[in-house]
């Protein structure tokens, strides 16, 4: 207790140095932006280039000393996840003749064990955006001479990973030969993230190739992590793929489960699967009771909820982001200024930052050119047009430039308080870091690319590829709205419209009272403006008392064996799934105003009285 109540007055102490320290920088002017988006392009080739002319064909750059290096698989990783970017920036030239370098020249027949979960997000995701982008007409971007070669590959990749979902579980093992299968001797211990953050690029396969088989391993992978979570609707760490048991039980929203909720939410406003959909409102209300220590997130043992680490560490900065998408945008507004205090302090975001000490976390110094926190600016921004992200998102620039830029690229910074720089360039950078701040300020000149103004919808992967709504790939699924009830039924094909709310360039509402449009009717928001630089708290709000995931799905919760609570067994065992009420999806903002009173100030904590109490852990 006495720890605990340490952490509370540490937090205090942060927040008071920190958090209430006035803005001094002037805001972007439009024209500043349009200065501040040609020299985020800049940046993109000054790396690109760098790549192209002293490490292509190896998979990533060493830009100090201006060599390559192959660090995943051995074939040309960097370009294949520049391929979007490249289109994204309207670079026909180059997208063109790499898309053609690629189909002659990769293959993936050869004998290298790969991460599962690396290979998924950068090159199965690489090259089906690359393809979709390629073989459209209407994306601007087709070439002429493409024939699916791309995709070809794709498919050939997909299925010499899928020795690695054979396990018990469904859940993969971590990596697998290209050419032989999974090894003997390979570890059965795996991520929640590396489980769970392979629907997307494997579902699109399935609708592209008509194989279901792709979809299915990948959807049974997520059934098999979330059957075996706690009692408390918490994932923790690692699992063994063939036991179901938890070898790490820290539960939290950073490191190695981050993108397992990220992928809940993307696969549903992707494929309208509303399997997804449920599994993430009992996550996320979950995540938000027991992590969120208002405006930050610690982790915890996923049995007892009990304090493991109270540590803001860098890939956490992504939860602000996805709350833009899932419609909670108050805590987002608030968690995204409390990470953004410790770019501020740094320069740049470290690993690890303790939130007892208010230091970094030894051994975690590191940031190596990470994109989650400018991820996050760029979404808020879109969402609220608050000029403030501009500032950020100019603040970010700036130390990329003067502390990462490198003879040939941008340098990893190896120790956040001396800006000591690594010869090292992840592949990342160029898939998502420089996106994320180029889209930031194109949105705020006025858009014109492929996201805003684009054919289509698009969801963007964990590594920042473009997956686009196309009717092939977002099919028309059983859709409804409900307040109240589950809706079992119906045809829900309501055509998107632009939404009913503009926002002016100081993000005030002008007219109109639906904050998000119809996102959750429609799958994808039609205008992410949303109301002001204090929105109301988006459409994750108030209980749905109608089927929980398992009532509806059938998935099991695996309870483990817990011999301290011996007198529970007997009710435990006529439970099938823990019953948890999940957080309702509301289309509108005010459609039921009674619902206001049920809303605590902890967010989605504690919405309402159970119809039974969960056992206790």
């Amino acid at each position: 207790m006495e720890a605990f109540k340490f952490f509370l007055q540490s937090l205090l102490v942060f927040h008071l140095l920190f958090l209430v320290q006035p803005a001094h920088a002037d805001g972007v002017a439009p024209e500043e932006a349009r200065q501040l988006r040609d020299e985020v392009r800049g940046m993109f080739y000054h790396a690109f280039d760098g790549y192209m002319e002293h490490a292509f064909p190896l998979d990533e750059l060493r830009p100090l000393s201006c060599e390559g290096e192959d660090s995943l698989g051995g074939y040309a990783l960097t370009l294949i996840d520049s391929l979007d970017t490249l289109a994204l920036l309207g670079d026909q030239e180059r997208f063109a003749s790499s898309v053609e370098w690629i189909g002659k020249n990769l293959q993936f027949d050869i004998n290298k064990t790969v991460s599962v979960f690396e290979t998924t997000i950068r090159v199965l995701g690489g090259l089906l955006s690359a393809h979709l982008i390629a073989s459209d007409y209407a994306t601007g971007m087709r070439i002429p001479s493409y024939d699916n070669q791309l995709l070809n590959l794709t498919e050939d990749l997909a299925r010499r990973l899928l020795p690695a979902f054979d396990t018990p579980t469904g859940i993969p093992f971590g990596s697998v030969n290209l050419m032989f299968g999974v090894d003997e001797h390979e570890s059965k211990i795996t991520s929640t993230a590396g489980g769970g953050t392979l629907t997307l690029e494997f579902g699109i396969l399935s609708r592209l190739t008509n194989d279901p088989i792709f979809e299915q391993v990948t959807k049974n992978a997520v059934r098999g992590l979330w059957a075996r979570r706690s009692k408390l609707n918490l994932v923790g760490a690692h699992i063994n793929v063939f036991t179901g048991e938890w070898t790490q039980k820290d539960a939290g929203i950073g490191t190695s489960i981050d993108s397992f909720y990220e992928y809940l939410l993307k696969a549903y406003l992707l494929f309208g699967d509303e399997e997804y959909l449920f599994i993430f409102q009992e996550a996320y209300q979950s995540a938000m009771h027991h992590l969120f220590k208002d405006p930050w997130y610690v982790e915890v043992n996923m049995d007892s909820a009990a304090i493991v680490w109270p540590l803001f560490n860098s890939l956490q900065a992504f939860w602000p982001g996805l709350q833009v998408l899932a419609g909670d945008i108050d805590p987002a507004i608030r968690t995204h200024t409390a990470f953004f205090t410790v770019w501020k302090r740094y320069g740049f975001t470290p690993e690890g930052f303790n939130l007892a000490t208010l230091s970094v976390q030894h051994g975690q110094k590191s940031y190596p050119l990470r994109p989650e926190l400018i991820e996050s600016t760029y979404w808020l921004y879109k969402a609220t047009r608050n000029p403030r992200y501009l500032d950020v998102g100019r603040d970010m620039v700036a130390s990329l430039q003067y502390g990462a830029r490198c003879p040939c690229g941008y340098c990893h910074i190896s120790d956040v308080e001396s800006h000591q720089r690594e010869d090292h360039m992840e592949s990342f950078f160029l898939a998502e870091t420089v996106k994320y701040l180029w889209l930031l300020f194109d949105l705020a000149v006025g858009p014109d690319n492929l996201v805003e103004n684009g054919p289509y919808k698009y969801i963007f992967s964990t590594e920042g590829h473009l997956l686009p709504a196309t009717p092939q790939i977002s099919l028309v699924r059983e859709h409804c709205s409900y307040l109240g009830a589950y809706c079992n039924h119906g045809d829900f094909t309501k055509e998107s419209h632009p939404s009913d709310i503009s926002v002016d360039p100081q993000g005030s509402k002008t007219n109109g009272s639906k904050p998000l449009g119809s996102l959750f009717q429609t799958r994808f928001p039609s205008d992410f403006s949303y109301v002001g630089s204090t929105p109301v708290s988006g459409l994750i709000k108030g209980v749905c008392p109608g089927l929980s995931h398992g009532q509806k799905y059938g998935i099991s919760y695996l309870a483990s064996h817990d011999p301290v609570n011996t007198d529970d067994s007997a009710k435990q065992s006529e439970m099938t799934e823990i019953q948890s009420h999940a957080v309702m999806v509301v289309s509108e903002q005010g459609t039921n105003d009674s619902l206001s009173s049920n809303i605590k100030d902890d967010n989605v904590q504690d919405l309402s009285e159970p119809a039974s109490d969960p056992p206790q852990s």
